[in-house]
């Protein structure tokens, strides 16, 4: 995907300067690539964000007026269609899509630094997104955003911190069914009641995920709505019934079902496997309930060697022997 992006900055530069057009002033990585919460999905159907920012006095159309928000789209558009793609770029409500033939897509939503002087001569500067109209926003709050509460809310620092990981596990358990795409609330969304509703445990990181699941659907009972975390008088949601948001409330509820029989005292290692392998629709965990022979031979890892990126592990720290007894 970074190799994807890459590919995509030179070809818009190249395009842009074969039209004609301004060159843009810089490129930011944003959402899940820049906030590292991305997840794979076994469709490929993932994407990277990467903002393409402009001088607001560099935007000037055919007829010496400023652009609107869809023709600086357009302008993005028609210079990233350089006819190598299988489905041309898309022009969106609020980005420029360019599509993949393995499913994954690149989003270049568009920017325009504007400059503002005080009477006493000092300049400051904003940046506007190329929506329906030139709206006030910039993604690097976002990241920023992110990165404070994920140093300031996890009891750890290691392996991107707990915060962090406990965002990428929901949204995986968002994405481990295909017939949910479209359905759920997007991985924005996720994040923002992550956030929110996180519930920190340094020790047993599998009661971390399962407490803020829970935290997360019992705050969704009462409200559905949720807010945008840097944009004022925003909302990620669309409205105070969203469809979205119910239905990741409704796989939450299911999921806290399934996940019940570990708070039996009499739960084994094996029956807890199972449990977490339900609900990631996987068999990652139980394929780790071998026998101690085999475990020598390298197919269990000792707890102490560090997995392979991106890998889940529960718990994240050694296991101490509390309940519930399912855990772990």
């Amino acid at each position: 995907m970074r190799g994807r992006r890459d590919a995509n900055r030179d070809r818009l530069k190249k395009g842009l300067q074969n039209n004609n057009k301004p060159a843009p002033r810089e490129f930011v990585k944003q959402g899940s690539y820049a906030m590292k919460t991305m997840v794979q999905h076994p469709d490929k159907d993932y994407d990277i964000d990467d903002g393409v920012y402009f001088n607001k006095e560099d935007l000037i159309g055919d007829r010496g007026a400023e652009m609107s928000g869809l023709q600086a789209r357009q302008m993005v558009r028609d210079a990233l269609d350089d006819g190598s793609f299988k489905t041309p770029p898309e022009v969106r409500p609020n980005c420029v899509r360019a599509y993949y033939a393995a499913g994954y897509h690149v989003d270049l939503p568009v920017y325009r630094r504007v400059t503002v002087t005080d009477a006493w001569g000092n300049e400051t500067y904003h940046h506007e997104l190329a929506a329906s109209y030139w709206k006030r926003s910039d993604a690097r709050d976002v990241t920023d955003w992110f990165d404070r509460e994920n140093t300031r809310q996890s009891p750890d620092t290691t392996n991107g911190r707990q915060l962090r990981r406990i965002v990428r596990q929901i949204k995986k358990y968002a994405r481990s069914r295909s017939s949910w795409s479209g359905q759920i609330l997007g991985g924005f969304g996720i994040t923002a009641l992550v956030v929110e509703c996180y519930r920190a445990n340094l020790n047993r990181e599998d009661t971390a995920l399962y407490d803020t699941m829970k935290a997360i659907r019992d705050r969704l009972n009462w409200n559905l709505v949720v807010k945008h975390p840097v944009t004022p008088n925003e909302t990620i949601t669309k409205s105070d019934d969203d469809a979205r948001a119910k239905f990741l409330r409704d796989r939450l509820t299911e999921a806290i079902d399934t996940l019940d029989p570990l708070f039996d005292p009499a739960c084994s290692r094996t029956k807890a496997l199972k449990c977490w392998d339900k609900i990631f629709a996987t068999t990652f965990f139980s394929d780790r309930d071998k026998p101690k022979k085999e475990a020598k031979a390298g197919l269990l890892k000792e707890a102490s060697v560090a997995p392979p990126a991106g890998v889940f592990t529960f718990p994240n720290a050694p296991r101490r022997d509390d309940k519930p007894r399912g855990f772990g």
